[in-house]
């Protein structure tokens, strides 16, 4: 009985550990950046996708997305001790040590960028590579000096669907620009709504994201508009390019009149209600874009 109840114990610490290691790799996100370089992926690919080469990009993308993570909480886990939504984080709550974080996040990444380029091609690993670096040793460092890490940030966060086009493809063009810019410009929004939904939070840690500097919202607001306002005619361009069809523009159009709406709707009152409609807006925005983006590929 007690070789049982001994082995029951370090079977539940087990599981505990190996569900912190994954809380390291913030499998939400990544499954948000498997999803949108799954739809650069069929976008480039010419006829019918190769699901083999397809999967293994995916492989690549996730370990490299994973390990990039753990190693961002590596890095700020002085930082999230500060913050009330992220003090329980594995490292911060003292479950893991800072150099079992430090060798997860390493090997994952390391192993992901080399999977990708052995397996699929050099320009996919390469992008995927510069998402790693300018996330961790541009963007990290940049949340504590200045606002512009807003838009720092969100160029990593708007490589994946080209890592999927390159993937596909070997070769990047205007339609992966295009995808970058959608991407690039939804992030503005979306991480402008988290940081006035959490602006005590961040100031407490440090972080000095726009809502953090700007306490009275106008700048805030008007970048939320302005970027909202670009992303509703960038929105557009998949069909004025032919990578979409008439379907996807008029469900462009209206997915970015509603995201428009939302970010006016912000700015006028700059309210915590808005603030988290907006956040919800972005959420919902960018995965039916995507899809409609893939069900009205024009073939080529």
């Amino acid at each position: 009985m007690i070789r049982t109840g001994t082995l029951d114990i370090e079977l539940i610490r087990a599981r505990r550990r190996a569900a912190d290691f994954a809380a390291l790799a913030k499998p939400r996100v990544v499954l948000m950046v498997l999803v949108t370089a799954l739809v650069g992926f069929y976008l480039g690919s010419r006829g019918t996708p190769d699901y083999v080469a397809l999967v293994q990009t995916l492989v690549g993308v996730g370990l490299a997305a994973a390990g990039s993570l753990a190693l961002n909480q590596f890095l700020e886990r002085e930082v999230d001790s500060r913050m009330e939504r992220t003090r329980l984080r594995p490292l911060p709550d003292g479950r893991l040590e800072p150099t079992e974080a430090l060798w997860f996040g390493t090997v994952m990444t390391v192993a992901g960028l080399l999977f990708l380029a052995i397996a699929v091609n050099a320009l996919s690993s390469l992008l995927a590579a510069i998402v790693v670096s300018s996330y961790l040793f541009v963007y990290t460092p940049l949340k504590r000096r200045s606002a512009i890490c807003t838009v720092v940030g969100s160029i990593p966060g708007a490589l994946p669907p080209v890592i999927g086009w390159a993937a596909a493809r070997a070769e990047l063009g205007l339609e992966a620009g295009v995808l970058f810019a959608i991407l690039f410009l939804w992030q503005l929004p979306h991480t402008l709504a988290i940081g006035t939904l959490y602006r005590d939070d961040y100031a407490r840690a440090g972080i000095r994201v726009l809502p953090v500097i700007d306490p009275d919202g106008r700048s805030t607001g008007r970048q939320i508009v302005s970027n909202c306002l670009a992303l509703l005619v960038v929105g557009l361009l998949p069909t004025l390019i032919g990578l979409a069809g008439a379907v996807y523009f008029l469900g462009a159009f209206a997915l970015g009149v509603g995201l428009l709406g939302c970010g006016f709707a912000l700015a006028i009152s700059r309210s915590i209600a808005d603030a988290r409609r907006l956040l919800f807006a972005s959420l919902v925005y960018l995965p039916m874009l995507l899809a409609l983006m893939a069900f009205d590929k024009v073939p080529f």
